[in-house]
């Protein structure tokens, strides 16, 4: 009786029923015993040919959902069948992936715990080593990036992100209009653009429907879009061009606040928007403006520059542009010219955004939960698996797996 339901609560059709059942109460354990009957015919698993004879079997252990608070393991006699035309093969389970230690709910519910919290914590709650976790993520991200249709993909955003100490990095590629990563690889040089672009064409991208990719400044990426997608449209990520504007005024800030101490401790003054500033920061920015100071001069610049990308006319942006750069170039302001300068030689780039409306802020929240995954994780112990985790975390993979 007891066989009959555990026969139907693991949905097992013939030949395949449970013949044994055991529950050690000491170690919290349940083991079912599957098997078939004598003389049962198999479908070989090569060609799909019915009817074929067992040639052997072999044991094998399958770790399954608990059973209440307790393990629960599926043990089967697996046979070989012997096929005129293929050979002998094992045939497949309909429980379990091939070779796996995990019956396919097992799996389902690693994927689902994996996706809220670390893997050395899975691995606790489930007491299994985190080797195994790993085996199975490795496995189901590879098998659901070979189902990715990237044909309908139009906008693109490449950002690059810390792996790991000592300028390790990755470059990360996602597609802003449906918000998913859509490639991850080491190092960010023009070869990893050129790694994407053999990555899109795999997965049935069309390199000519993409209109716009979002980068930041970065030499090797602007070379590699240029050589792998040339008639694509590069958009200079204007929260990219904002911080190294940051940057300029910071360093104007640094070299006065050696004549003027009212500078010292105010960065976070500069660097923040005014709406974006407490009570307190404003009263003391209103106090440091009426003062003649440089800073206020690289503030008001900065402020100015701002305003560039709310301008809806192409036409007039260019025109604001052109008398904002030389207003920055006439500033004797040292770190402001160089800055402006900077900005001369990406001039398509920023303007781009007025033909491609588009930025990488899709990208940078993204970033930013890579970055909280791998806070949460503490680090992981190679690229490989910080690679797969951000695949199975914001790649909206197809899985294919039970409920």
């Amino acid at each position: 009786m007891h066989e009959e339901l555990f026969t139907l609560a693991l949905n097992l059709q013939e030949p395949w029923k449970v013949t044994k059942i055991e529950f050690n109460k000491e170690e919290r354990q349940l083991d079912l015993w599957i098997d078939f009957e004598s003389g049962s015919k198999f479908e070989c698993p090569e060609c799909g040919e019915k009817g074929r004879s067992v040639h052997d079997t072999s044991d094998k252990i399958w770790r399954h959902l608990n059973f209440f608070q307790n393990k629960t393991y599926l043990h089967c006699r697996v046979p070989r069948v012997n096929c005129e035309r293929c050979g002998v093969h094992q045939v497949r389970v309909p429980w379990a992936r091939e070779q796996s230690g995990f019956t396919l709910l097992m799996d389902a519910l690693i994927l689902v715990m994996v996706q809220d919290m670390p893997v050395k914590r899975v691995a606790e709650i489930i007491d299994e080593h985190d080797t195994r976790i790993w085996r199975i993520i490795h496995h189901y991200v590879a098998e659901g990036r070979t189902r990715d249709d990237f044909s309908k993909i139009s906008s693109i955003g490449i950002d690059e992100k810390s792996c790991a100490k000592g300028h390790q990095y990755i470059t990360v590629v996602a597609d802003l209009d449906t918000s998913r990563i859509i490639h991850v690889c080491e190092g960010r040089s023009a070869s990893t653009v050129h790694s994407f672009y053999l990555d899109f064409l795999t997965h049935q991208g069309d390199p000519k429907q993409v209109t716009s990719i979002c980068c930041d400044m970065s030499p090797a990426y602007i070379r590699g879009i240029s050589d792998n997608f040339p008639e694509t449209g590069i958009i200079l990520d204007k929260f990219h061009v904002m911080k190294i504007v940051n940057q300029a005024v910071d360093e104007v800030r640094r070299i006065e606040q050696g004549v003027n101490c009212n500078l010292k401790r105010t960065r976070y003054i500069w660097l923040k928007n005014p709406k974006n500033l407490t009570k307190k920061q404003q009263d003391q920015l209103g106090s440091l403006k009426e003062m003649n100071l440089k800073t206020v001069r690289a503030y008001n610049i900065k402020l100015s520059l701002q305003l560039f990308w709310e301008i809806e006319s192409k036409e007039y942006a260019e025109y604001y542009l052109k008398r904002w750069y030389f207003w920055a170039t006439h500033s004797k302001l040292d770190p402001i010219i160089a800055l402006a300068k900077t900005l001369k030689r990406h001039w398509q780039g920023i303007m781009n955004y007025f033909t491609y409306p588009v930025s990488n802020g899709i990208l940078e929240a993204l970033n930013g939960l890579i970055q909280s995954m791998k806070t949460a994780a503490r680090g992981y112990r190679s690229i490989r698996n910080f690679v797969d985790m951000i695949y199975l975390r914001l790649g909206k993979l197809d899985f294919a797996l039970p409920t």
